[in-house]
């Protein structure tokens, strides 16, 4: 029996029903960057709190527009996204957590630059799809999604779907000429 997907609805970090607590960022080389995470059960308690974690997580962290579970340490196939208010956005689903998604379809792939708290000194070109669709399954409903975006938040989701699967940006460049080190602004 396949699940009928939805949009997010009236989905938000309240449906959690938990306060998230701020976790530390692990950065490269720790392993838990480079493992793929288990699909996970998004009913259970610990994958609720989580999804709250990675959202007050991300909430404290400036620039951050999306945070999966491996960047805080845990193996797992949960990630969050919120890149309202970014100039590259176009569309926008606001706060969200999905838990197992994955890429039904991408197209129009175009290089873009990334970065990434886990790799917090580099930077680097990375050709993403800029329409995708993904599916996924909200946490604490259980609740099967299916979202259509394009630009830089199809951008954001294959970032963290990569984390997910135990890669970096840094996987994904064409080449030591297609990293940089990332610039501060005083």
């Amino acid at each position: 029996m396949t699940a009928e997907y939805v949009g997010l609805g009236d989905w938000t970090p309240e449906a959690l029903e938990v306060a998230g607590e701020v976790r530390p960022v692990v950065v490269a080389p720790d392993p838990v960057l480079s493992r793929p995470g288990p699909e996970v059960d998004p009913t259970s308690d610990e994958v609720v709190r989580l999804a709250a974690d990675l959202i007050a997580t991300m909430r404290v962290s400036p620039g951050c527009v999306g945070l999966a579970a491996p960047q805080v340490g845990v193996g797992a196939q949960v990630f969050a996204v919120n890149v309202t208010g970014h100039p590259k956005a176009v569309t926008v689903h606001g706060t969200f957590v999905l838990c197992n998604a994955k890429v039904v379809e991408a197209t129009r792939w175009k290089a873009g630059r990334e970065g990434c708290m886990s790799v917090p000194d580099l930077t680097g070109d990375v050709k993403r799809a800029s329409r995708l669709v993904v599916e996924g399954v909200l946490p604490g409903t259980g609740v099967p999604v299916r979202l259509v975006t394009d630009g830089f938040e199809a951008r954001a989701l294959q970032h963290e779907i990569d984390h997910c699967a135990g890669l970096l940006f840094l996987d994904r460049v064409a080449g030591a000429h297609s990293v940089y080190q990332r610039k501060v602004y005083l």
